[in-house]
């Protein structure tokens, strides 16, 4: 009778186990792992049937609130999935915070970006861990795609209900008004006009803005977007981690669906030295960073030593004559004995910037330059050989709305044309740079045009500041961008992985150059370097060689170039530019762009009808890219 009640059990737990194969692979391994006697016989067991269980699931997601490399609130994301039965923790990405508030603003502005920023943040720690953390659940973290159309399909549902209520509150406040005029009595509902007519002293101010195109309003951020961006990029490392392999090659994967590159070439670094502030007493408002590039033959490990060499030179020049220490200190020191070795550190040094580099005030435009130079001289390097230089000028901060110019030095202005003008005498004399970042407004397209036509053959002009949005092109790809050697992208807000898969890809095949960018609030997260070498952009921006949320970074780029030397896949960069076309238009679109010729079918020299496509380079680097 004992033996008949448990027939039944057994028999279903031999066709349960038949179904699933079990005593077949069973029976494989013993076989297999024989041979072999591993030390570790259940370890090896394990990972033998490992390769049989079901592929990891996302089961939680976690957002909470923490701070970035300046101190300000930003958004982590933790990604736990379902491995083999249990709840693990998979991985955790920060995102950093950006602001569009430039350095001179008003510390009413400066406040009231920062009470956003925090709502901003409470927002998205709200979405990740309610609305997101049930959306995504039972998804793959390795389908990218199907994660970031869920993402992109909420932030449109977030954006419209925003735009409702938006549309709600002025109607509410339309009755108002209209309520308000009703008991309005007669006399001051006619005075209104005549307050107008009086307005006769701004005519000249409305005469000045006119000489110039007005600046393009903001790109509205949404509360909460963050947790966008940031669940987005969790789930692209937390299918990097279940595939094992590192989020470069995960990231190079999905632009190239899944055809596992041959090569892969690092971006160059753009290694901020100097910070020139726009608001010190110095008077040189136009340069907001120098920035050093090392040439392509040299590795990423000795372009940084080189760096490193020229900045300890910098160092040295910056000190000033004498350094004899300070009153302060020589009273600090009462009742010690004098000590001649140790001085105080120069006020110069004692500062670095959020962008990990060193603060100085120039007084004029070549004072910096003829200070690199002087720095690379004194060590034996050559500008323009050993070393290059680029610019970030950040022009949009400049602009005099009065005036219709920008305020250059202070009390010296100069109109756009006159910029174009003073740009090209620059790289003549210091044909070194090689890269200007925003050197006008997004808005002086028909000067950006001319500025290209003249030095994009010898220097890239980048936008960075004057980019749209990559959400903006992403959706409308008729939109107007200034003509530009290239474009810096930031991975911020609700920016996804797959947007900037998709963006890249159009800009490839409109010739132009890749720059990923980091944001001035850096978090230690160092995942943009491994979009930047996944994405094959040209360079990266990632500030200076101090503080630890940039060397980090910098850290990650020489693991990832010491890894591809190893696997024999690490491809020389190269820095040839982009030649504009004579008859370029100010406005061109990017349907208007061609796609790249074949590669086999490019002469030595591009035809001439080739050669005047609206803004496209007359000649292009082989493995040039467009962000």
């Amino acid at each position: 009778q004992e033996q008949r009640r448990l027939q039944g059990p057994r028999q279903e737990a031999a066709e349960y186990y038949r179904g699933h194969r079990v005593p077949q692979r069973m029976e494989e391994a013993l076989n297999a792992l024989f041979p072999q006697r591993p030390a570790d016989l259940y370890g090896e067991l394990a990972n033998y049937f490992s390769k049989f269980s079901k592929a990891p699931v996302i089961c939680k997601l976690v957002g909470r609130k923490v701070l970035d490399g300046v101190g300000q609130p930003t958004l982590e994301v933790e990604i736990y999935c379902t491995v083999k039965n249990s709840e693990k923790r998979i991985c955790s990405t920060v995102m950093s915070s950006h602001s569009q508030i430039p350095e001179n603003a008003l510390p009413e502005t400066t406040e009231a970006d920062e009470t956003e920023r925090n709502d901003s943040v409470n927002t998205a720690v709200e979405w990740v861990n309610e609305s997101l953390n049930t959306m995504l659940r039972d998804l793959k973290p390795t389908d990218q795609c199907k994660v970031d159309k869920m993402l992109g399909e909420y932030f449109t549902k977030k954006v419209e209900e925003k735009k409702e209520i938006q549309k709600q509150e002025e109607e509410v406040k339309e009755e108002a008004e209209a309520t308000l005029a009703l008991t309005s009595c007669t006399p001051s509902a006619t005075a209104l006009p005549g307050k107008k007519k009086a307005a006769k002293s701004g005519r000249k101010v409305a005469v000045a803005e006119r000489m110039i195109p007005p600046a393009e309003p903001v790109e509205s951020v949404l509360c909460g977007s963050l947790a966008i961006g940031g669940t987005s990029l969790a789930v692209a490392k937390a299918g990097a981690t279940i595939s094992h392999i590192p989020l470069y090659l995960h990231i190079a994967l999905l632009k190239h669906d899944q055809d596992s590159p041959k090569e892969m070439a690092l971006p160059l670094p753009m290694i901020t030295l100097l910070n020139c502030e726009k608001n010190s007493p110095a008077k040189l408002k136009l340069v907001k960073e120098v920035m050093l590039i090392p040439p392509v033959q040299l590795s990423l490990k000795q372009g940084i030593e080189r760096v490193l060499d020229i900045q300890k030179e910098m160092m040295r020049l910056l000190e000033p004559p004498g350094r004899a220490p300070s009153p302060q200190l020589a009273d600090r020191k009462k009742g010690r004995a004098h000590n001649t070795g140790k001085k105080a550190p120069p006020r110069a040094l004692k500062r670095v910037s959020h962008l990990g580099c060193l603060i100085t005030g120039c007084d004029n435009l070549e004072q910096p330059l003829l200070l690199m130079q002087t720095a690379c001289n004194n060590i034996g390097l050559e500008l323009g050989i050993d070393m290059y230089l680029a610019m970030n000028c950040a022009a949009h901060e400049l602009m005099d709305y009065v005036k219709g110019k920008y305020e250059i030095l202070t009390g010296t202005f100069k109109s756009p044309d006159e910029m174009v003008d003073m740009y090209v005498e620059l790289i003549n004399k210091f044909p070194f740079i090689i890269a200007l970042i925003d050197p006008l407004r997004k808005e002086d397209r028909q000067q950006w045009n001319n500025i290209c036509c003249a030095l994009g053959s010898k220097c890239y002009l980048v936008a960075e500041d004057a980019a749209t949005y990559i959400s903006k092109l992403k959706i409308d790809q008729n939109i107007n961008i200034p003509t530009c050697s290239g474009v810096v992208l930031k991975y911020i807000n609700q920016t996804m992985v797959s947007d900037l898969i998709q963006v890249t890809g159009l800009l490839d095949s409109q010739r132009h150059i890749t720059i990923l960018g980091s944001p001035d609030g850096e978090s230690s997260d160092d995942s943009i370097v491994d979009l930047a070498v996944g994405l094959g952009a040209r360079f990266i921006k990632l500030g200076g060689l101090s503080r630890g949320e940039r060397v980090t970074k910098y850290n990650r780029l020489l693991a990832i170039e010491e890894e591809l030397a190893k696997n024999r896949t690490l491809r020389e960069a190269n820095l040839e530019f982009i030649a504009f076309a004579e008859e370029s238009h100010p406005e061109k679109q990017l349907s208007d762009m061609l796609p790249p010729p074949k590669q086999d079918s490019l002469p030595p020299q591009l035809s001439q009808p080739a050669q005047e496509v609206r803004g496209l380079p007359a000649q292009l680097p082989e493995n040039s890219t467009l962000t």
